[in-house]
């Protein structure tokens, strides 16, 4: 039971870092560009999307033992499913309407669309990072 204990920790530990970099990676990127004398701070609010991987991932991992575990099945389970059906409806509204080539500017209502679907991408990659998160603290209650 003990090295059930330990193993569920150490993956819980790993989705969720691995769900958290392509959040984190983009602040920190920021502020060492600020350190070494930028002028003003930018973050590429597009790097979670292009850090995908990771979130798919680390969320592999936190749903597989939410199931194993019996702990935040829902709120993992929703918001990863939610992160991947939000890209990919991001992407294919870029390709349909020609943002992603390029072919149209990217203004008015196609473009607001695209960024609301990237921005509840965010959002629902931030609800699996505090799922795993709460999966870790359930983890750890669970000894004592």
């Amino acid at each position: 039971m003990k090295n059930k204990d330990l193993s569920a920790r150490l993956l819980a530990i790993t989705g969720t870092v691995l769900v958290w970099i392509p959040l984190l990676a983009p602040v920190v990127f920021s502020i060492f560009r600020l350190a070494r004398g930028a002028e003003n701070f930018m973050i590429d609010y597009l790097m979670p999307a292009e850090l995908f991987l990771s979130v798919l991932l680390g969320g592999g991992i936190l749903l597989g033992l939410s199931f194993w575990v019996r702990l935040q099945k829902q709120i993992i389970g929703w918001s990863l499913a939610a992160a991947v059906i939000l890209l990919v409806l991001s992407q294919v509204v870029a390709v349909i309407t020609g943002l992603a080539s390029g072919a149209t500017e990217p203004t008015g209502i196609e473009w607001a669309l695209v960024v609301a679907m990237l921005a509840g991408y965010i959002l629902a990659v931030m609800a699996l990072g505090v799922g795993g998160i709460f999966m870790i603290r359930d983890l750890y209650r669970r000894k004592n």
